[in-house]
């Protein structure tokens, strides 16, 4: 039986052109509650060692929002032009990002933690016309002004040094606190988003005003998240979710590129002292933060909802959150990608409850039932271009295939790539579907599992294997951390390979590794899945993205572990 879940008419609609600009959030939020925190950051430190604060109310986030447009508009910047934004999470950021879309301009946001080459690469295919940026990177477009050469306007987020352009701090203090929001359309491009890069160049995702609208409203309604909450998210994006939904937004003392690095009693101090209620973060945070609670017997008790992603969730981890958060909390993973979020969603207990046992037999990561307003299937898993759809495509309930989604949170296309939109769009009538490029299948219960990336699935002669079944099998020895298959040799004819990250203090020496080899070994012959496996290399620390630290980078691996088996 072939399964559509999610459908609703307004799959088949072509985007709205009503006007829509998603920073009208903030205003009416201004209006309903001016006295309210919006934004809080951490601002030095005691001699206690202690945080100290500075914040902004929603009264104060729009005045702020509203002189930045007007010194922006004054410098040049205008309706459609694209501006590199390169500020750290803040005060500064959260009211640039509503002013430039209250002015109808184009923010792109790019991680800075992937490298000044790729993140140039990056600069080069969206060609921003302006870039409003800390001095760190004014001095990047001076010394390296290639990937800049369509920029007309710069302005300095701090201190201006040896380049032209205004500061934002001038332009901010010459300018009113009135300003008239663009009337911007529902389907008129608001924002480029970069992709992590994880599995291939990272791709600038086009976002229209009516697309971070839809995700606020389905994000608000999934988990009924309620205006007057605390939250402190982990990914600097989803600030701007956490002010449109009317919550005080806590950013965390962190560095944002560099998660699995988080000093978890920092993340404990701000929830406990802002009686923080929802959070989100990648899986490296949560691992941390929990194990830090646990072992010292530390509870969040004001916090209602976690939600982790960026990665597969495992149940351990849901158990550890458990013990650290009050009975009528939970757990929930979100699944989506950049090019479209939110599209599923299960909360901790039921992973629990009903889905731990089958991911510990290969079963994959169950990531829960498509939002309302999402259409999500599974197709035959290919590796070309699919120009247009076809019934013919899907997969029967219950087998792998290559997942796909469609519906208003779901982006149209990549800037200035036309052979990766070709790769991961499919057209259907007036509609899109995006090719997610995950593998999974979809159950009895319509629930959907995740099964890995498309780009890592071991080709061998008797059919392909896919990461995360497999490795959950490996990861239940008590000894690892986590694990990856790779494929060694041509795809079709590849000889697979387990890769295993001990647990801290459990790398093996001696006489103890040959031990854990057999060990792992006769845990993967137990498994129809992964009984074909005789490569099991030991490794320090497995390389991960440079967003949620939580993704395996298995290309890099790949490479390694032909070199260590030569």
């Amino acid at each position: 039986m072939k399964t559509e879940l999610g459908h609703s008419d307004s799959d088949r609609m072509p985007a709205s052109v009503d006007s829509c600009n998603v920073a009208a959030h903030l205003p009416r939020m201004a209006r309903q509650v001016p006295d309210q925190p919006a934004v809080i950051v951490t601002a030095g430190r005691g001699r206690d060692g202690h945080a100290k604060y500075a914040q902004l109310t929603f009264h104060e986030l729009e005045a702020q929002s509203n002189r930045y447009a007007n010194g922006l508009s004054g410098a040049g910047i205008g309706r459609g032009t694209r501006v590199l934004v390169m500020v750290r999470p803040g005060l500064e950021f959260i009211g640039l990002i509503f002013a430039l879309f209250k002015m109808g301009a184009v923010p792109i946001l790019i991680d800075p933690g992937m490298g000044v080459g790729r993140m140039l690469e990056c600069i080069r295919t969206v060609e921003p016309e302006a870039l409003v940026g800390v001095p760190a990177a004014q001095a990047v477009r001076v010394l390296r002004p290639g990937s800049f050469r369509a920029v007309k306007f710069a302005v300095t987020v701090g201190r201006r040094w040896f380049w032209g352009g205004a500061t934002l701090r001038a332009l901010e203090q010459r300018s009113g606190s009135d300003f008239e929001m663009v009337p911007t359309r529902a389907d008129e491009t608001a924002a480029i988003l970069f992709t992590s890069g994880s599995t291939g160049p990272a791709k600038g995702v086009v976002y229209e005003h009516g697309m971070f609208d839809a995700q606020v409203r389905a994000i608000q309604s999934c988990y009924d998240i309620q205006p007057g909450e605390v939250d402190l998210p982990a990914f600097p994006l989803f600030a701007l979710f956490s002010t449109a939904m009317g919550m005080t937004c806590v950013i965390p003392d962190m560095d944002p590129c560099k998660p699995a690095q988080v000093d978890p009693a920092r993340i404990v101090e701000a929830v406990r002292d802002h009686a923080v209620t929802n959070t989100f973060g990648s899986p490296a945070i949560w691992n941390r933060v929990s194990r830090h609670c646990v072992e010292r017997g530390v509870t969040l008790p004001t916090l209602r909802r976690v939600l982790i992603a960026g990665a597969p969730v495992s149940g351990q981890l849901i158990e550890r959150m458990h013990q650290v958060l009050s009975s009528s909390a939970d757990v929930h993973t979100p699944y989506g990608a950049t090019e479209a979020l939110p599209v599923s969603s299960i909360n901790g207990r039921e992973v629990l409850d009903e889905c731990r046992r089958r991911s510990r037999r290969g079963g994959g990561t169950c990531v829960g039932r498509p939002l309302p307003g999402v259409t999500l299937k599974v197709i035959r898993i290919s590796d070309e271009p699919l120009e247009t759809w076809s019934d013919d495509l899907l997969v029967p309930d219950g087998e792998i295939g290559e997942i796909v989604v469609r519906g208003q949170v779901v982006t149209k296309e990549y800037a200035g790539l036309p052979r990766a939109n070709a790769l991961a769009k499919i057209r259907h009538g007036d509609t899109l579907w995006h090719r997610i490029g995950d593998v999974g299948y979809l159950d009895e219960k319509g629930r959907l599992w995740f099964c890995g990336r498309k780009a890592h699935r071991v080709v061998t002669k008797d059919g392909p294997m896919y990461s995360v079944p497999c490795e959950a099998v490996f990861n239940e020895h008590p000894d690892v951390y986590r694990s990856a298959l790779v494929g060694l040799g041509p795809p079709g004819r590849q000889e697979p390979a387990i890769i295993v990250e001990p647990e801290s203090g459990k790398f093996p020496r001696g006489a103890r590794a040959l031990e854990f080899w057999e060990e792992l070994l006769e845990l993967g012959r137990k498994n129809e899945l992964t009984k074909s496996i005789v490569q099991v290399l030991f490794h320090p620390a497995l390389p991960v993205d440079v967003r949620h630290n939580a993704k395996i980078d298995r290309e890099t691996l790949a490479g390694w572990a032909a070199e260590q088996l030569r």
